[in-house]
């Protein structure tokens, strides 16, 4: 039987790649998209996600827009890694039709409500606004949630949105904190693993060598998107950021961690938004996290490759 998830996302060209991964394996039933302001604006994640479903064939997935702002902060975007719209390097056409009636944060929470429990995945691979919404609205939702697979944070490696915090936490850290406070087995796979998944030049040159229009795309996306983590950086390649999210729920021995304590700060304006990450377990707290800090990049990559080459 297929894993039941849910991605809630701010497309982001690596978020499309994470999208499009998810719809291609059928392990996984894909139940929708909750949208979030994050990468870029709100009508550009939601116009983005659109446009990413119709690149799968998949005008027929649920997609909600959600959160246009975090819960207390103003919001911060990141166009010099992503491009004014978001997918910067591809050519997608505009999306085929509007986002699904409804607010994100009602969707999930009637979803999660009729769902049996511990039946659904939740895969948040952005700021983590409509999710904390809706485990405020109603806690009783998370009886339905099995764990919860995220992209964010840093145990060891700093931040990429600020010298402490990774970007998905830094937007909206009083989101995050409600998310990890919530009791609900959490991995945690952050910038430690992320930036050991270097994107090959032989994945992108296979990928253009597919001739498929999902092969130009993602190849021409993320071309673009590296270009910022090379500058950054300096290194030979850019990271690989959500499509890690989905490899676990296939994969998930090509990674590695620890189980751990995480807490998010929210106060300080030095490291607001960094993920505090009790690795020896200095503070005695029970864990509530599992750390993902390893990975095997060319497995990774060759995963990722065979799951995009099934679209036609």
């Amino acid at each position: 039987m297929a894993r039941k998830i849910i991605i809630d996302t701010d497309p982001g060209q690596d978020d499309a790649v994470a999208i499009l991964t998810a719809l291609a394996s059928p392990e996984l039933e894909l139940l929708g998209l909750s949208v979030v302001a994050g990468n870029v604006p709100l009508p550009l994640t939601t116009a983005n996600a659109l446009r990413v479903a119709d690149l799968a064939g998949r005008p027929d997935l649920p997609v909600h827009a959600g959160c246009d702002r975090p819960l207390l902060e103003d919001l911060h975007t990141s166009e010099v890694v992503h491009g004014d719209s978001g997918l910067d390097g591809s050519e997608l056409p505009p999306p085929s039709r509007a986002a699904t009636p409804g607010h994100a944060v009602d969707w999930l929470v009637a979803t999660l409500a009729a769902a049996p429990e511990r039946s659904v995945t939740l895969c948040p691979i952005a700021p983590q606004t409509n999710l904390a919404l809706a485990i405020r609205r109603a806690p009783e939702i998370l009886r339905a949630v099995d764990r919860i697979v995220m992209m964010g944070g840093s145990a060891f490696y700093g931040g990429n949105a600020s010298p402490a915090a990774e970007f998905n936490i830094f937007v909206d850290p009083h989101a995050a904190a409600i998310v990890f406070g919530a009791g609900v087995p959490i991995t945690m796979i952050g910038l430690d693993c992320t930036h050991k998944a270097l994107m090959p030049r032989w994945w992108l040159d296979d990928l253009v060598a597919l001739g498929t229009a999902v092969g130009r795309t993602v190849a021409g996306m993320m071309d673009f998107n590296e270009r910022y983590d090379r500058w950054r950086y300096g290194s030979e390649a850019g990271p690989l950021h959500d499509p890690c999210v989905i490899a676990y729920l296939l994969a998930p021995d090509l990674f590695g961690g620890k189980d751990c304590h995480v807490a998010i700060e929210t106060g300080s304006p030095l490291t607001r938004g960094m993920t505090v990450v009790d690795w020896w377990g200095k503070t005695g707290l029970p864990a509530n996290a599992h750390v993902v800090t390893e990975v095997d990049s060319d497995r990774l990559f060759r995963l990722l490759h065979e799951r995009l080459a099934r679209y036609g």
